[in-house]
């Protein structure tokens, strides 16, 4: 796993600069069309309990929104919808608020806390909230596959 905290300005900007990145490929270099869209009306909004997960949709591309309470726990609130036991959907995203841990069966527990830029490959693993706050993450890859 690949985490980074880094200054709140400085994650903007890396995170807009992976997004314009990509957009400047999808849409062939010309950047004089725009998509925009928001997560405030995410085109998918992928309920379960103690928690959702939002999905923008864009060419060739799945952003995902990951909003879970405390308590919240990946084998307990999303493994019944996906049929698995854990997760087995490789994410790279970037925590927004709260902490949360990532544990494979090899039972090494990582956390991902606020600022942290973070890898997970699709090794199955659980996941759940720390602590008695909101837990918010946005996923640039695996977005499309997860909870579904």
């Amino acid at each position: 796993m690949l985490m980074a905290n880094m200054d709140g300005l400085l994650l903007e900007k890396l995170v807009l600069d992976i997004i314009n990145d990509k957009l400047f490929n999808i849409i062939g270099g010309n950047m004089n069309d725009i998509i925009l869209k928001s997560f405030e009306k995410p085109d998918e909004t992928r309920i379960f309990d103690k928690g959702k997960f939002e999905i923008v949709n864009l060419p060739n591309m799945v952003i995902g929104k990951a909003t879970y309470q405390p308590g919240w726990k990946w084998s307990e609130d999303v493994s019944p919808l996906s049929g698995t036991e854990f997760c087995e959907v490789e994410h790279l995203g970037m925590v927004l608020s709260g902490s949360a841990t990532v544990d494979f069966k090899d039972g090494k527990v990582h956390v991902l806390t606020k600022g942290d830029i973070f890898y997970v490959s699709s090794k199955p693993h659980d996941s759940w909230v720390l602590d008695n706050e909101e837990y918010i993450s946005i996923h640039f890859l695996g977005a499309e596959g997860y909870a579904d």
